[in-house]
């Protein structure tokens, strides 16, 4: 199906929409009552306070700022902690990239503890029949074979997802509805008095936000998704989402109004309130869309760490399309990263009540940082200083309260999360910080000060010819520029003689799909640059990509590339084309700074374990030359080298 097709509003497009976007979100009932009742006596304010908070957390974090307010931030149809950096950052605000980097690091921080607590939680189901059931094997064995699979594409899972996203909604709906209509005075908690209630006068009342907050950690990757759907299946679904996600979280409370002064003792109030009948039929439901979960929540990190690449965060990956969905990719080291610290995860805390107590400590951190993205946002789309001032009150004053709440779980399993974060942010900075420090010293030359030199060196016949078509790599934003290094290569290096040298640049654009070029012929039929404009979310394919423009060129007589050996050339072969990658390697001639020499050496150590130049631009490597040119970003000054004479000594006399 086209993104055309998903993005417009139909009831196909509703239907995939409920599969795609709402698998965290959806399946928060399994695990949240449970964690803000915990083991303490069942009582009323605490349930009522609790289901209180979760409705209009649901109303004023997930509707009004993600669903109203944040789908309004598309870039190009796109959405996204990075889409959003992507269409602030041409300001040139240098700040921006902070909240992007930590919103980014956290949301994949956070991802690596989802699959596991809704598998887990699900799962955990089981023990209504068995208490002592281990979970722990059944849980690694699906989040192994998620992970697995994931290299063949998930198009075969993708077509049940929608209709198993839809069924899931129907039930647990149904289920509350059948548990408020034994105790309907659990609808007096849409009251937010008894919200406000609990947080003030209840006994550590507020530190149960980080329990409340739980019911809300999907909303990040709604508007991660919204390129999969669009706003207006997003919006028209999500109203459906929301009244059977409210009914259910009120049929738990209901459920557990009923049994005042009770204790759940690691039982979840989601399957208690079961029909014995039905407990079999809803585990199987439930542990199909907590894989759903898991397997959008995966997809999302892909997309990520794509974005990222592209915006220069990260070091290039190998990145595979497994099918013909435009959209659907995968990065096997993210994949085998991300299954072994599910795993890790699982075996850390083995229930699903150990991964409650640190999930959401590390996504509310990136909701902080898109509430500073999404208000500079506002502000240059000149929305008014006074409603841009409420909404950032209001974001900050919720956001801040689940953040205080949410530290309570770092000495629970919370510093974990922490620490992937951390080390996620000191990658991205250390990349993104080594690139800035690389290019201040990157020299470039005027192309007309040497165009006459490689015309001459074209049609001197005393070198060996190196290629018909020689093709550079450029990061020369200006067309009459070229790195000095290029031309050091071309003409001193080894002498390349050549009959039409290309000069190749790929500008990466602040839009997700842009996928255009232009040819600016410098030497008529000698010399000759391509610019490649590609978005952001666009794979970089260039031996493909040139091969087209040479073709169009071709066929509207703009160019030959008919050999030019005189035997080959008699029988209209296509002369060869051979591209030069600069490799750099920092050089000893650098005298850094010591915060610069760290970031160079990270940088050129993720480099060195990171996917080639010529991989990473898609080009066919046995036609491609690797060079290797010495980074010199700070020349050392001065070398205090003192010539010492030999002193006159006689010689002896016969």
């Amino acid at each position: 199906m086209s993104k055309h097709t998903i993005n417009t509003v139909s009831a196909a497009g509703l239907l995939i929409t409920l599969g795609i976007i709402y698998g965290d979100i959806g399946t928060s009932p399994l695990y949240v009552m449970k964690a803000i009742i915990g083991k303490q006596p069942i009582n009323a304010d605490l349930v009522l306070g609790g289901i209180s908070c979760v409705f209009w957390t649901l109303t004023i974090q997930t509707t009004f700022k993600y669903v109203l307010l944040t789908l309004r931030a598309d870039n190009k149809g796109e959405g996204g902690i990075f889409s959003l950096y992507a269409l602030v950052r041409r300001t040139k605000r240098k700040w921006l990239v902070w909240p992007a980097i930590i919103g980014g690091s956290a949301l994949l921080a956070d991802g690596i503890i989802t699959p596991p607590i809704s598998v887990s939680s699900a799962i955990e189901g089981l023990r209504v029949y068995n208490p002592d059931i281990p979970t722990v094997p059944i849980v690694i064995a699906i989040l192994t074979a998620l992970f697995v699979i994931q290299q063949f594409g998930t198009k075969f899972i993708g077509n049940f997802f929608g209709p198993m996203m839809m069924i899931w909604f129907l039930m647990i709906g149904v289920l509350g509805v059948v548990e408020i209509t034994e105790y309907p005075m659990v609808l007096k908690a849409l009251n937010p008095y008894y919200a406000i209630h609990m947080i003030t006068t209840y006994p550590g009342g507020f530190w149960l936000l980080g329990a409340v907050f739980l019911c809300t950690t999907g909303a990040e990757a709604l508007y991660s998704d919204l390129g999969h759907c669009g706003k207006k299946n997003i919006r028209i679904t999500w109203m459906f989402v929301k009244t059977m996600l409210v009914l259910n979280y009120f049929g738990q409370g209901a459920y557990l109004m009923q049994h005042i002064g009770g204790v759940l003792n690691d039982e979840s109030p989601f399957f208690a309130m079961m029909p014995s009948w039905w407990v079999i039929p809803g585990i199987v439901i439930a542990t199909a869309a907590a894989i759903v979960a898991s397997q959008a929540l995966i997809s999302g990190s892909f997309t990520l760490i794509n974005e990222a690449m592209r915006l220069n965060f990260w070091p290039k990956a190998r990145v595979v399309y497994p099918t013909n969905f435009r959209g659907q990719l995968y990065v096997p080291s993210i994949n085998w990263f991300m299954m072994i610290g599910c795993i890790g995860i699982t075996l850390f805390f083995k229930e699903s009540s150990g991964m409650e107590a640190a999930y959401g400590l590390a996504i509310i951190i990136t909701m902080l940082s898109t509430t500073m993205l999404l208000t500079y946002y506002l502000y240059m789309k000149r929305v008014s200083i006074i409603l841009i001032g409420f909404l950032l009150l209001l974001f900050l004053t919720v956001e801040v309260a689940f953040l205080i709440a949410n530290l309570n779980k770092f000495p629970h399993g919370g510093w974990i999360t922490l620490l992937i974060a951390y080390g996620l942010i000191s990658l991205m900075m250390s990349w993104y910080e080594a690139r800035k420090i690389r290019n201040r010293f990157v020299e470039f030359v005027r192309l007309k000060d040497y165009q006459n030199l490689m015309r001459d060196l074209s049609h001197d016949f005393s070198i060996p010819k190196y290629a018909t078509h020689l093709v550079y790599l450029t990061s020369a934003n200006m067309r009459d520029e070229i790195e000095a290094k290029v031309m050091y290569s071309i003409l001193q290096k080894q002498p390349k003689r050549a009959d039409v040298y290309w000069f190749v640049h790929v500008d990466v654009l602040d839009e997700p799909y842009t996928l255009e070029y232009e040819v600016t012929e410098i030497l008529k039929g000698n010399i000759i640059r391509v610019d490649f404009r590609l978005g952001f979310r666009v794979e970089p394919r260039i031996n493909l990509m040139f091969r087209k423009v040479v073709e169009d060129l071709v066929k509207n007589f703009e160019v030959d590339i008919t050999s030019r050996y005189e035997s080959l050339g008699r029988k209209n072969l296509i002369g060869d084309f051979r591209f030069v990658v600069m490799e750099k390697f920092l050089s000893y001639e650098n005298e850094l700074p010591f915060y610069e020499k760290i970031i160079m050496d990270i940088y050129f150590l993720l480099k060195h374990i990171s996917l080639s130049e010529e991989r990473a631009f898609g080009l066919d490597t046995s036609s491609v030359t690797i060079e290797k040119v010495p980074l010199i970003v700070a020349p050392i000054r001065e070398i205090n080298l003192k010539r010492v004479r030999r002193s006159n000594v006689k010689q002896p006399v016969d």
